[in-house]
């Protein structure tokens, strides 16, 4: 018997990309799709590339329309998913694509965000690791409350994780500067209407975006000492592309580090994934490569000159950035192969 399904906030990017992956899944049956201005309309209206949902009237989001369900996505704006959480049964499995539960610090919630800290959820990052062996998978199984991770997050913590794990580079000065297409602004930005954007420009420059801390709280758990926190300059660029994630990730390295240790660091990490794929030597991702897919596709080299290492991630925002590590994290939850329902799953 398939599970009953509803996406809160199925209106938007996040939500229209959780209904395309809802429709291949062979154990999830979408009943209900909830939606705020868009309450009334059916999903072609909105999404009329979902033909399989195209008869759907978007509801409004309530304790009354969410009940019943076995599953339930809430693609909701920041601070407005702990709210309906609170609704919900905690027999039904919620997937938050929000940033309402995923840090453990109420101090950086309430810094970077300006609300109050409703709690921590296990965090929907199955390919993380949690210490110098284990992955954060093992934590999804069996939860009934996920916090699926920011887009930015992703890109960055996969790219760096394994390095600081190994102690390969220093924590200390770490730099991250994404491209980062429009959907990551959401269905309402003032750069998603009208006819596009035509520019590249920088935002939130200066230590200031809200994937910071989450990254931080990602990454000081694998830092070799305590004492030695991870410091990181993220810099998110908005480019003229709808979806995808660019990030050139650089780190100083430390003395004696060669190319091998490297990519020894990344095959003991990601050789058995499915969706994280280290490219040869010399090979770069470009967004295009992980379009519409749910993998992380990653290069490096060393900079000779300046003693550093550049890591290029990419993603898709939407995908493995958001609904993607949502489905995944939803079928390691349940009990289900994790590739599950996942479109052109396996990239290797």
């Amino acid at each position: 018997m398939n599970l009953k399904v509803a996406v809160a906030g199925a209106s938007g990017y996040v939500g229209g990309e959780l209904l395309r992956l809802i429709s291949s899944h062979p154990s999830l049956d979408l009943v209900t799709v909830t939606a705020n201005s868009n309450a009334g309309q059916t999903v072609a209206a909105i999404h009329p590339e979902l033909t399989k949902f195209k008869d759907l009237i978007f509801v409004e989001t309530s304790a009354e329309t969410l009940a019943g369900h076995d599953v339930i996505f809430l693609a909701l704006p920041h601070t407005k998913s702990a709210e309906v959480a609170s609704w919900l049964a905690q027999s039904v499995l919620v997937l938050d694509c929000g940033a309402d539960f995923r840090l453990e610090s109420a101090l950086e919630f309430e810094k970077f965000y300006h609300s109050p800290h409703a709690g921590t959820w296990a965090y929907g990052m199955p390919e993380l690791l949690i210490n110098s062996k284990d992955k954060q998978r093992t934590e999804l199984v069996g939860q009934k409350r996920i916090a699926v991770p920011g887009c930015n997050a992703t890109a960055i913590t996969i790219a760096f994780a394994p390095l600081l794990a190994a102690n390969l580079i220093e924590a200390s000065d770490l730099v991250s500067t994404l491209s980062v297409g429009t959907s990551g602004s959401g269905a309402n930005a003032e750069v998603n209407q009208g006819d596009g954007l035509h520019s590249a420009f920088a935002y939130q420059v200066g230590g200031i975006h809200r994937h910071i801390p989450e990254i931080k709280q990602n990454l000081d758990r694998l830092t070799a000492s305590p004492v030695s926190p991870v410091t990181l300059t993220f810099t998110p660029v908005l480019v003229p592309m709808f979806r995808g994630i660019l990030a050139v990730n650089t780190a100083k390295l430390v003395a004696g580090t060669t190319v091998a240790d490297l990519r020894k660091a990344f095959a003991d990490v990601y050789g058995s994934e499915q969706y994280v794929d280290v490219l040869p030597a010399g090979q770069f991702p470009d967004t295009e490569d992980v379009e519409l897919i749910n993998r992380a596709a990653i290069g490096f080299a060393i900079d000779e000159e300046t003693g550093r290492v550049i890591v290029i991630s990419a993603i898709d925002n939407l995908v493995k950035g958001t609904a993607g590590a949502a489905i995944q994290s939803m079928n390691i939850a349940l009990g289900l192969a994790e590739n599950l329902g996942i479109p052109e799953g396996a990239s290797k």
